[in-house]
């Protein structure tokens, strides 16, 4: 066992070498003759290893990514003609899979329609189907929505090279932002052809490798590691978002889930100006119009509430999850600045305010502290507050037409 292992730590060395090489330009033709070894034989596992190790050495994200295209594409002869198990059709993987098979058809329908515009682009008709067929292509992002909530949560518990799904979060983003510009140029006319056609490419380009990368690296690790009662458990959560295309029986899930609750309604929490059930603690903080999500004083998510109109998906898989793991790398440095300036006494609370399909979101972050002054973690309330803006004079009378 210790022979393998030091057999795999000098592999794991030439890996990295030739991954570092790639990305910084090192002589990369002479790179791939001399690690051929390496590009011919690399297996799903050192691939996320060799992605993990990647993102410790603080590489700038565009770099990284540009960097890891390029390896996967030097990988992808011995990940594509590896042999790969599929998973079963009605697992939380299977309807992962299955719904990228839709995406994969729906992106086949573009491609003539995109041919053919290129070759007319004065007519409407053809930039109206072309934008509809984009359009349609939106649903995608609850893939990643999905992957992000549910997936990625557990492999941060599970996996010691996890940060994977950090390089992947940020290419989920790309897909999106290139998904709602698109749409957006082929609104106009004249459409210009040279930008629609570099986000055509950037779209059809990222949404397959990550489709493959899932498939052949990311679930292949997952089905190896992960049990079936756990990724069960991912399936039944799912409930709480919304899927693409294909989407399990909420109500089978449903009731499954039902049977797995335990009974905690009988037990009276002291919050010192009252006493309260469990569940009426769970309703009183459901009914709020607004979004909660705590953090405690160690940076674990330990709570959220399920208002009737999320505004931010959440699910169980976030809970224990560090925070700084529920958001893209690019803007975790701007959370980290906020819970240290929490923590150390300098601020109390922070605010923002977003747009978010039409609807003016407001964010704001309370420092959390105990009776003594300790700090005791970050309270996140979201609202959307289009209505409140709107607001003039007064309103003292009930008033319901």
């Amino acid at each position: 066992m210790s022979e393998f292992t030091n057999k795999q730590a000098v592999r794991n060395k030439k890996i990295l070498a030739f991954c570092l090489r790639i990305i910084e330009g090192d002589k990369p033709a002479e790179a791939v003759r001399q690690y051929r070894d390496i590009m011919d034989t690399i297996h799903f596992r050192e691939v996320i290893w060799a992605v993990d190790a990647l993102v410790k050495q603080d590489i700038p994200m565009p770099d990284l990514k540009r960097g890891i295209n390029k390896l996967l594409n030097l990988f992808y002869k011995a990940l594509n003609e590896a042999e790969t198990e599929n998973p079963e059709e009605k697992s939380f993987l299977g309807y992962l899979v299955k719904n990228y098979r839709e995406v994969d058809r729906r992106l086949k329908e573009i491609k003539p329609l995109l041919r053919e515009f290129n070759g007319n682009s004065d007519n409407d008709k053809l930039r109206e189907a072309l934008k509809a067929g984009f359009e349609d292509l939106i649903p995608v992002n609850q893939l990643y929505v999905i992957k992000e909530n549910l997936l990625f949560p557990m492999l941060e518990k599970e996996w010691d090279d996890f940060r994977c799904v950090q390089v992947m979060w940020s290419f989920h983003d790309d897909i999106r932002r290139n998904l709602k510009a698109i749409v957006e140029e082929l609104s106009k006319k004249p459409v210009d052809m040279k930008k629609m056609n570099r986000l055509a490419g950037d779209i059809f380009f990222n949404i397959y490798a990550i489709k493959f990368r899932d498939e052949k690296i990311l679930f292949q690790r997952v089905m190896e590691t992960i049990s079936d009662k756990e990724l069960e458990n991912l399936l039944l959560q799912s409930t709480e978002l919304e899927w693409p295309y294909f989407a399990p029986d909420k109500s089978i899930l449903k009731q499954k889930q039902e049977d797995k609750k335990d009974d905690d309604g009988s037990r009276v929490v002291d919050l010192k100006t009252g006493f309260l059930l469990p569940d009426q603690i769970r309703w009183m903080m459901n009914h709020l119009p607004v979004d909660v999500t705590y953090v405690d004083e160690n940076n674990k998510v330990v709570y959220y509430s399920t208002p009737k109109k999320r505004i931010f998906p959440r699910t169980l898989a976030v809970i224990g999850r560090d925070v700084r793991n529920c958001h893209p790398k690019e803007s975790v440095d701007v959370v980290e600045r906020i819970v240290e300036a929490f923590r150390n006494g300098e601020k109390d609370h922070a605010d923002f305010w977003i747009r978010i399909k039409g609807e003016v979101v407001y964010i704001r972050y309370f420092a959390i502290r105990d009776e003594q002054g300790k700090f005791r973690g970050v309270l996140e309330v979201s609202q959307e507050v289009s209505e409140i803006q709107q607001l003039e004079g007064e309103k003292r009378l009930l008033d319901w037409e």
